[in-house]
C-alpha cells in the first residue's frame, strides 16, 4: 500500500478539477490520476467551446464573472436576465420534465455561485461575442440563455483549472487510471487501485471522487446501452472516456441511474477523425443549421431546422443523423445567410461544395439531384412573409410541407450555394451513477456508500434526451465543488473520530 492521501479525484476534466480545488481549499491532501498522458490531459473540457450556462438577473451578475468588461464593451451589449426559473424551465422543458429536481434545482441555484466561486480562485471568463450574439443596430445582443465562457474556450478552462489546483497543492498523476475501488471490512471506500506506467498499485485515501466521465468512447458499451448503430458514431473527445468510474462503483454496489440509452451527440464533420483533434477541437461541429437546411442523401428533409434556438435541438439532431442513410446528413445554405454561419464552417477541415445552381450542389455533395432540387423548391414556396429576425424565436416558419421550420425560414434562391456534409459525432452519455444532494454516491438500496462521491459526466439523473446547451460545464462544476467540498468534510469527520 502506497501512502495515503486525503481525497482522490478520478479524472481530470472540468468536474474532477474543480473537485480537486474545493477539497484543497478545505484543508485536505488531494492527489488527481489522469489516465492520459500529460500532452492529452484535460478530458472532454479541452474539446468544449468553452461556453458554461447561468442564470443571472441583469449585466451587473454578468459583470460579476468578467470584472475587466470596459464601459464601452458594456454599453455595446443587451445581455438580458436568464433568472433561475427561466433556466429551470429550460432544463425541465428540453429533457420531458424527467431531470431530477433536486439535482436540477441544485444545478440551476448554484450555477452563478460557483462560476464567480471558480473566477475568484482565478479563472477568467469572456462574453461570449463569437458564439452567442448577433449585432442588432449598435448592440451585440446575446441569446440562448448564454452570455460567458472561459477565457481560451475549453483548452483555456483546462488549463486554467489546472494551474489553480497545482498552485493549491495537488498532486497529479499521469497515465495513470482507477481501476477498482477499495473498501475496509465496515464498507466505507478506502482508496483506489491504480494502473500506472510501472504497473498496478493500491493508492489509500480516506474518501475517493470519480469524474472520469461517461463511457462514450467505449463503442461496445455505445452499442449495448445506446442501441445498434452507435458504435459507427464518431467520438468528439478524447478516447479515454470508457466508462472505467461508473463500472468501478457499479462493482462495489453503486446504483445505476438515469437515460443509460441516451447522449449528447452534434451535427460533426463527415470527414472528422475518429476522436477528437487537440488543434481542431470543437470546430468540427456544425451548429448554424437553423439558418439554413438539412437533407440527406436523398435530398430529403428530416427535422425542424427552426424548432428552437440550436442550444436546444443540437443534441437531438445529432442523433438523427446517425439515423438517416449513410450515417450523413447535409446542411444547405444560400449566399444570403453566410454571414450568420460561426466560425467552424471556415475551417480548413470543412467539408463542404459550393455552386452556383442546386442541381450542381447535388452532384458535387453526391446528394439526389432531383430529390433536391424538388425539395428546395417546396420549401421556398412554403416560406411565409413575415420579418426575419436571428436573435429570437422569429415565427417566420413554413406553411404546408413536412416537416415544418417553424423559425428563420428563408428561401434557399441566392447563389452561390453552400453544402457541409456532416455526421454524427457523441460528446458524452446520460446515463451513470445517483448521487444525492451532497455529492455522495448512493447504492441500490438508496443509502450513501461511506466515502465515494461522484461529479460531471459519469453522474445520471440530470440529462434525459437533450439538454440545454453550455450546462454540461456548469453542471461539472457545480456538482465538482459540492463534492470536493463533502468529500473533504468526510475526511474532516473521520479525524475527529
Amino acid at each position: 500500500m502506497s501512502r495515503e492521501y486525503d481525497v482522490v479525484v478520478v479524472g481530470a476534466g472540468n468536474a474532477a478539477l474543480t473537485a480537486a480545488i474545493a477539497a484543497l481549499e478545505n484543508g485536505s491532501e488531494v492527489l488527481v490520476l489522469e489516465k492520459a498522458p500529460e500532452y492529452f490531459r484535460g478530458g472532454n473540457t479541452y474539446f468544449t467551446g468553452g461556453i458554461i450556462r447561468c442564470a443571472y438577473n441583469g449585466i451587473e451578475d454578468i459583470k460579476a464573472l468578467v470584472p475587466d468588461m470596459s464601459p464601452e464593451e458594456e454599453q455595446s451589449v443587451e445581455v438580458g436576465r436568464y433568472t433561475q426559473d427561466d433556466f429551470y424551465s429550460d432544463l425541465m422543458r428540453v429533457t420531458g420534465g424527467l431531470a431530477d429536481p433536486e439535482l436540477a434545482q441544485l444545478l440551476v441555484g448554484q450555477s452563478h455561485p460557483t462560476l464567480l466561486w471558480l473566477r475568484e480562485r482565478g479563472v477568467r471568463f469572456v462574453l461570449s461575442f463569437g458564439r452567442q450574439a448577433f449585432k442588432v443596430g449598435d448592440r451585440y445582443r446575446f441569446w440562448g440563455g448564454l452570455v460567458v465562457e472561459s477565457v481560451g474556450a475549453g483548452k483555456g478552462l483546462s488549463d486554467q483549472q489546472f494551474d489553480v489546483a497545482e498552485r493549491m497543492g495537488a498532486e497529479i498523476r499521469y497515465q495513470t487510471k482507477g481501476v477498482r475501488l477499495l473498501q475496509d471490512k465496515r464498507g466505507p471506500v478506502a482508496g483506489v487501485t491504480v494502473q500506472g506506467p510501472y504497473g498496478f498499485e493500491d493508492v489509500s485515501a480516506k474518501s475517493v471522487v470519480l469524474a472520469s466521465g461517461g463511457f462514450e468512447s467505449n463503442a461496445e458499451m455505445r452499442a449495448r446501452y445506446l442501441g445498434p448503430g452507435w458504435e459507427l458514431a464518431k467520438v468528439r473527445g478524447i478516447p479515454y472516456n470508457t466508462g472505467d468510474g461508473i463500472k468501478m462503483a457499479l462493482d462495489i454496489g453503486a446504483q445505476p441511474h438515469g437515460h443509460w440509452s441516451g447522449c449528447h451527440a452534434v451535427a460533426w464533420d463527415l470527414n472528422a477523425p475518429p476522436y477528437g483533434d487537440r488543434v481542431v477541437t470543437e470546430l468540427y461541429q456544425k451548429h448554424s443549421y437553423p439558418f439554413g437546411i438539412i437533407v440527406n442523401v436523398h435530398g430529403k428533409r428530416f427535422v425542424d431546422e427552426g424548432a428552437d434556438f440550436r442550444n436546444y435541438t443540437y443534441v437531438t439532431y445529432g442523433r438523427e443523423i446517425l439515423r438517416q442513410p449513410q450515417n450523413v446528413a447535409f446542411q444547405i445554405f444560400d449566399d444570403k445567410v453566410k454571414h450568420l454561419l460561426r466560425e467552424e464552417y471556415r475551417i480548413p477541415q470543412v467539408t463542404m461544395a459550393t455552386a452556383n445552381s442546386i442541381e450542381e450542389l447535388a452532384d458535387r455533395l453526391d446528394i439526389d439531384r432531383d430529390s433536391l432540387v424538388q425539395t428546395v423548391k417546396e420549401f421556398n414556396a412554403a416560406v411565409q412573409d413575415k420579418e426575419y429576425n436571428p436573435t429570437i424565436l422569429d415565427g417566420k416558419g413554413t406553411e404546408g410541407i413536412e416537416p415544418p421550420k417553424t423559425n428563420w425560414a428563408l428561401p434557399i434562391d441566392t447563389a452561390p450555394f453552400m453544402g457541409y456534409a456532416v455526421t454524427c459525432g457523441i460528446t458524452f452519455t446520460f446515463g451513470g451513477l445517483k448521487i444525492n444532494s451532497r455529492g455522495e454516491v448512493l447504492d441500490c438500496e438508496e443509502a450513501p456508500i461511506p466515502g465515494l462521491y461522484a461529479a460531471g459526466e459519469l453522474v445520471g439523473g440530470l440529462f434525459y434526451y437533450n439538454y440545454p446547451g453550455g450546462s454540461g460545464l456548469t453542471a461539472g462544476a457545480v456538482f465538482g465543488k459540492i463534492a470536493g467540498e463533502n468529500a473533504a468534510r468526510h475526511v474532516a469527520v473521520l479525524a475527529k473520530d
